[in-house]
């Protein structure tokens, strides 16, 4: 029932975000409608923990500031590297295997690589990823990686 609850609550925050109107009738119209998606994804018994990881929530808050500077620094390492004029790529394929051990870990690893500038997650599965890099050191870098460790910490594993 908590999960419904946090369900709910997160349809409808979200639906707030994205109007932008806090009009008394809209308000209450966006809260039937996050009120009849989770009674439907209830009935269609899709609001499991892993279509709604509600539980991953705190850790969340943790790792997203963490990712968030990750693409920054990977943005601007990328800028330097387009700019120099030796042009300095050298692409790389790597093959490892990741700690996590659930399917809302893995993809949110293979994902967090994804969205690191300089790397692209070409392959994955329950056992290695096959990670693309621009240069040799940022495909070396995904492996075993601060980034793994902290997806581990997030998925619940330390």
């Amino acid at each position: 029932m908590l999960r419904l609850a946090s369900l709910a609550a997160a349809l409808y925050a979200f639906w707030i975000l994205m109007s932008g109107y806090l009009e008394p009738f809209l308000l209450g119209a966006g809260l039937a409608c996050a009120l009849a998606v989770t009674w439907l994804a209830r009935r269609m018994e899709i609001a499991d923990p892993e279509g709604h990881p509600a539980h991953l929530t705190p850790a969340a808050f943790g790792y997203w500031p963490w990712l968030v500077l990750e693409i920054l620094r990977s943005g601007l390492a990328v800028c330097r590297i387009i700019v120099d004029p030796r042009l300095p790529v050298s692409p790389t394929l790597v093959r490892f295997r990741p700690s996590q051990k659930t399917a809302v870990g893995l993809a949110t690893h293979a994902n967090s690589i994804t969205l690191t500038p300089g790397t692209l997650t070409v392959a994955a599965d329950h056992d290695e990823f096959l990670v693309h890099g621009l240069t040799r050191e940022t495909a070396r870098a995904t492996v075993a990686s601060e980034m793994d460790r902290r997806v581990r910490r997030f998925e619940g594993g330390d």
